[in-house]
């Protein structure tokens, strides 16, 4: 079994090729970053557009790394899976045209698969893990967690109500200064900074699962009108302080929520799974606390059609779907559902 998966959910143009087992056959990922970073943030109407340019390009170069043609599609290739929500609304249509395309002209079924889920079980593709465990979703548009008790079973506990936490890391580094994305760039100089220089508050510990980032976004704010962030140590010190706080907060709900839970697995997944921090505090309370953490490398952290596809085939796997082609089309404000 072979599937292409297509991910347009927001400035990654992505295709993968995924085959038994959830071989990861090719994965090719176009950044936008570049088109993006002076606006600090990503517009919307240039990501669809970028993804338009490059969307024919992405498949022909997972289809080649996977050693596929267009001449031997029909016969390598037994589904087609694309995100079609949630995202933007006119980067999901580039996606899903293009899938929808290829499905018609290949008779091939179409796999809508919700692009949190993705993230969800993107750590899957490397280590064997399976449910039930506590997925922890940090990315630059979610906040969440979420107990998953089978596949496409799902039972929400808790997201943002504000800021996510990627989110709070872009709108940081630019009160800062510095350049976009912020995960990254914070990541790097707080290493260089002293965690004990700067203490913001740590909002929301108990009484829910619920997140907010806004506030610690907003303390840096009103603490970078009293220092001087031209000097580069009191930035260091203010990244550090900052990444500190986030990391704390996200790690303390998680490890929470699998006591009361009786849960033995955490999984990760999101951009913000790749920060150094977040890592290495889950990996050091989970050897406290005796719970397994599972990480996605780099790669498999920020969007990508790799774990969509890995999606697609548990849900072919689980719903036997042999189904027809089938129109799919965006949801921008999709929400989490159980198969």
């Amino acid at each position: 079994m072979k599937i292409l998966a297509i991910e347009t959910s927001c400035d990654e143009t992505s295709v993968s090729i995924v085959g038994d087992k959830l071989k990861v056959l090719s994965n090719v990922i176009s950044t936008q970053i570049p088109i993006h970073a002076k606006y600090n943030g990503v517009v919307p109407e240039l990501a669809s557009r970028a993804h338009i340019q490059n969307i024919n390009m992405v498949i022909e170069e997972a289809l080649e790394k996977a050693n596929v043609t267009f001449d031997n599609f029909e016969k390598e290739i037994d589904y087609i899976a694309c995100t079609y929500g949630p995202g933007l609304a006119g980067s999901l249509l580039v996606g899903i045209m293009a899938a929808r395309t290829l499905a018609y002209i290949y008779n091939k079924p179409l796999i809508p698969v919700n692009h949190i889920e993705g993230h969800i079980f993107s750590a899957c593709i490397e280590n064997k893990v399976k449910p039930p465990f506590l997925s922890v979703v940090i990315s630059g548009g979610h906040t969440e967690l979420i107990i998953v008790k089978d596949y496409g079973e799902y039972v929400f506990l808790g997201g943002t109500r504000d800021d996510a936490c990627g989110e709070a890391f872009d709108k940081v580094a630019k009160i800062l200064g510095l350049p976009c994305p912020g995960g990254p760039v914070i990541d790097k100089l707080a290493v260089l900074g002293d965690i004990n220089s700067v203490h913001f508050t740590r909002p929301m510990l108990k009484g829910g699962w619920d997140f907010s980032f806004s506030g610690i976004k907003t303390a840096v704010l009103n603490y970078s009108k009293k220092v001087d962030i031209t000097d580069k140590k009191v930035i260091n010190n203010i990244c550090a302080g900052f990444r500190q706080a986030v990391s704390e907060t996200i790690v303390f709900k998680a490890f929470e929520a699998v006591k009361k839970y009786k849960l033995k697995n955490i999984v990760l997944g999101g951009g913000v799974s790749a920060n150094s921090l977040i890592r290495k505090m889950f990996l050091d309370n989970g050897k406290k606390y005796k719970v397994k953490v599972y990480l996605p490398s780099a790669t498999f952290c920020t969007d990508n059609a790799a774990m969509i596809g890995t999606v697609a085939c548990y849900k072919i796997l689980k719903n036997k779907n042999k189904s027809a082609f089938k129109i799919i089309l965006p949801k921008p404000s999709l929400e989490l559902e159980n198969w």
